[in-house]
């Protein structure tokens, strides 16, 4: 059974997104799913999923109807000979992970935040870092979803160019049911965390993104330390009562408290950005820990933020950040947050940042209640000089004309999305901006 709201806010994590849809629905089953397209159809009205609320866009922002799949979660069933999973597409990463653990399986690879729901994870290309592994979207083999004319669709992953539409799709072929994943056997994982001189890390870059699963840098702003993070796969065994006591520790109090209060002060005076980079980039907790995969992945993201990030060649990493490093020497922005940068395996979706080729994601943050606008116009107009793309999920400048200049294959993707959706069901205000130029 369906279960409305109606005109309830909708604001998203960041609190930089709001809106206030005529009705937010949660449906009970895919035959609520169907009725709801339907009534939406014979309205005129539009309709958004909005999944856990984060991204900074405005890509999940209702302006007549909302959904939530709060209601369909949970695991359908799995296949250990082929290592497949299928999950209700409102079943929040970290409900997902233990799930999957359950019976004996894992993810490839995960991003540092498991709240999302996998419909939103998937739909807006949720990555990790890894330089052989891809985003959550690629991981997707067979996709259920109800379309705009409330007809259930199925497809399974393959060489066409439907399977490159629905990898990421930003929700706009329909309300995405279930999805089925590949997995692997589960599995544990180790992290070291330390300091590295800038130019020495970038001398080592290239050997540590080769000799290691997963590598993340968080350059500090205006200062000369890397905080390196890389992680590999060890034997089996799960994080100890000892090392949760110390990420309570040093995350709770710590990264969570102590960054707070550096966070609250940089907001009331600007002007201590720098000194407060520079505290943080010398006493950022160190040290390594090792546990189950879904216990090593995530990191608690109390202190909250806007966010922009894009995706660069790999190629051009190096000096895109000496650029950056020699540029922040006069610490010309109020920020305090460090740059994280990780990298990820090319894919062939349409909408991909990545268009298919090895790339760097470089992340920018605010503090929210700071103004990012001077910031991020000039982290914009840097990336457009590096060929970036923007993660649709994230604050960016995108224009149709630079979304076609970005996506070769914007046209065909759209070709796709107007079979599934005539009626412009999934279409929002800001997506049509994007997307036909309204």
């Amino acid at each position: 059974m369906s279960v409305q709201l109606k005109d309830k806010l909708w604001t998203n994590w960041a609190g930089n997104v709001q809106s206030t849809p005529n009705y937010t629905h949660f449906p009970s089953s895919i035959s609520d799913v169907q009725d709801i397209v339907n009534s939406c159809r014979v309205r005129g009205t539009s309709l958004r999923v909005t999944g856990a609320a984060h991204s900074f866009s405005p890509v999940a922002k209702p302006d007549d109807d909302a959904m939530s799949l709060n209601n369909l979660r949970g695991l359908i069933s799995y296949d250990s000979e082929v290592m497949e999973v299928r999950l209700w597409a409102g079943t929040y990463l970290y409900e997902a992970t233990k799930l999957l653990a359950s019976v004996n399986m894992g993810f490839e690879n995960m991003g540092d935040i498991q709240e999302q729901t996998i419909a939103g994870a998937v739909s807006t290309g949720t990555h990790g870092t890894g330089l052989t592994l891809a985003s959550l979207s690629d991981q997707v083999v067979a996709w259920t979803w109800v379309d705009g004319r409330g007809e259930v669709q199925q497809h399974r992953r393959g060489d066409d160019d439907l399977s490159k539409a629905l990898s990421l799709s930003l929700g706009m072929l329909g309300v995405l049911v279930d999805v089925t994943l590949r997995t692997i056997p589960l599995y544990s994982l180790e992290v070291k965390n330390y300091h590295r001189e800038f130019t020495v890390a970038i001398e080592e870059w290239q050997t540590k993104i080769q000799n290691h699963r997963h590598v993340e840098w968080f350059y500090f702003p205006g200062t000369k330390i890397v905080q390196v993070k890389e992680t590999d796969c060890v034997a089996l065994k799960k994080q100890t009562l000892l090392s949760k006591a110390n990420d309570f520790v040093k995350i709770g109090l710590i990264e969570t408290i102590g960054f707070k209060v550096i966070s609250e002060l940089c907001r009331i005076r600007p002007q201590l950005s720098k000194t407060m980079t520079h505290f943080s980039a010398n006493n950022v907790p160190t040290g390594t820990k090792s546990g189950m995969y879904h216990e090593i992945f995530p990191t608690a993201r109390l202190v909250r933020f806007t966010e922009t990030e894009y995706a660069i060649p790999l190629a051009s990493f190096e000096e895109c950040m000496i650029e950056i490093q020699l540029f922040f020497k006069a610490h010309p922005f109020y920020v305090h947050f460090p740059i994280e940068c990780r990298i990820t395996a090319g894919e062939d979706a349409f909408l991909s940042p990545t268009q298919g080729q090895e790339s760097a994601f470089l992340a920018f943050h605010m503090y929210k209640g700071m103004d990012d606008g001077p910031y991020f116009k000039w982290v914009h107009q840097l990336m457009e000089k590096y060929g970036g793309r923007p993660h649709f999920g994230k604050m960016n400048d995108l224009t149709n004309d630079k979304l076609r200049s970005l996506y070769p294959n914007l046209e065909r993707f759209m070709e796709i999305r107007a079979k599934f959706d005539p009626s412009n069901i999934f279409l929002s205000t800001y997506l049509k901006k994007l997307f036909i130029a309204v």
